[in-house]
């Protein structure tokens, strides 16, 4: 595997996982949203990732490992299935005739973690790009 190809691979990740990190934080910003343009309450979103093939070139259609190389995408972004919650709040504008308000099913504790775990997985790919690129450049060094 070239060094051009491990960047794309670490690059397909990053861009996963900011797409992760910023769903994580509309989550967030949501969390008390009990009404949006669709009607109710906000309803939490996940990310869903799929492995792709590599894009290669024609001579890396031959060789046997980039075969199996294969890239971060986003396949998909789904929402959350879990119920609404309810509380008692007769004087919410948004309230029911029995004062309950349907609120958001966001988890903010599940949200954070989510946010931690994409942000570590962010810096281990950028912690892998630091290291390809510190890898061309020694076998640049090796060369002269």
């Amino acid at each position: 595997m070239d060094f051009m190809t491990a960047m794309r691979i670490s690059g397909s990740a990053l861009k996963a996982e900011r797409t992760r990190i910023n769903i994580a934080s509309m989550n967030l910003a949501n969390a008390n949203t009990t009404r949006t343009i669709e009607g109710g309450p906000y309803r939490a979103k996940s990310v869903v990732f799929g492995a792709a093939p590599l894009a290669s070139g024609f001579q890396e259609t031959y060789d046997s490992v980039s075969d199996r190389l294969r890239q971060v995408e986003v396949v998909k972004v789904v929402d959350d299935p879990t119920p609404f919650k309810e509380v008692y709040d007769p004087s919410h504008p948004d309230a029911d005739a029995n004062g309950m308000v349907k609120m958001p099913n966001v988890n903010t504790a599940e949200q954070m973690v989510d946010l931690m775990s994409a942000r570590r997985d962010f810096d281990a790919n950028v912690a892998a790009m630091d290291s390809i690129k510190a890898m061309a450049l020694r076998s640049l060094d090796i060369s002269r």
